[in-house]
């Protein structure tokens, strides 16, 4: 039994979550390009959100290109220049650190969805479904530095990468990598894997829409409203003055 669940969970549903992934963000935008959005809360309540948000998108951006790199990159590409061990330590120290600042802004962003009533009103049950899917994937990446920490030989890490080597490369046998693996590694790619299959239907296809377009846009001139100006009423002049103290000629 336990051979089938490891089949099906790391052979055949990453190509079932790839699939919906791709073909559900292609066929949203296509359909519904009006709710390509982030839905940003900011208008609704600005407290603590650039915080928040500041540091939870330079955490998982760290974390996700340290995730392609690291699984993506053969073995024998880097053996050369750094050993397996080594590497895994790198690894350990660098997710650590960002995996941390993800933590403390992906805390105050779930924080502020389910305790700020005014956002709390605008929000769905995807909005605060994606937020803890991603709490839980970022606890069990944390989780996972400690096993890794009683292994420094770099052997989990490179089954680890030569199972998605298998599944990019649409190979056999990936599932084989992960017959002898902790528990919270295969909850960890399991739960990765759901991200993917829910992609389409919540916020996070906002990430397809990179904003490139910024780095060659002119700069945006703004200028600091002033206060009016206040006029002060006109005065009547000398001459005027002086006409109307005259008396009026005779015969009119």
């Amino acid at each position: 039994m336990n051979q089938y669940l490891n089949t099906f969970f790391f052979q055949i549903y990453p190509y079932i979550a790839l699939a919906v992934f791709l073909l559900g963000s292609w066929v949203r935008f296509d359909h519904d390009p009006y709710s390509w959005r982030s839905g940003s809360s900011q208008l609704l309540s600005g407290k603590w959100m650039r915080l928040g948000s500041n540091w939870f998108h330079i955490g998982i951006i760290a974390v996700l290109l340290g995730h392609l790199v690291g699984l993506l990159t053969p073995h024998a590409l880097y053996e050369p220049f750094i050993t397996a061990g080594n590497k895994q330590l790198m690894a350990m120290v660098v997710g650590g650190v960002f995996g941390v600042v993800c933590f403390v802004g992906l805390t105050i962003l779930l924080a502020r969805r389910l305790f700020n009533p005014r956002i709390r009103a605008t929000s769905s049950g995807r909005d605060v479904l994606v937020l803890v899917l991603l709490y839980a994937q970022l606890l069990l990446g944390l989780g996972s530095i400690f096993v890794s920490a009683g292994h420094m030989d770099g052997a989990q890490m490179i089954r680890l990468g030569e199972w998605a080597q298998h599944i990019v490369t649409f190979r056999g046998g990936a599932a084989e990598f992960m017959l002898g693996a902790h528990w919270i590694f295969k909850a960890h790619v399991t739960l990765g894997l759901t991200l993917f299959l829910v992609f389409p239907f919540t916020r996070l296809v906002h990430i397809w829409s990179l904003p490139l377009g910024y780095l060659r846009r002119p700069y945006q001139v703004v200028r600091k409203r002033q206060a009016p100006v206040k006029y002060a009423a006109p005065s009547a002049s000398a001459g005027d003055r002086e006409s109307s103290s005259m008396p009026p000629a005779p015969g009119t």
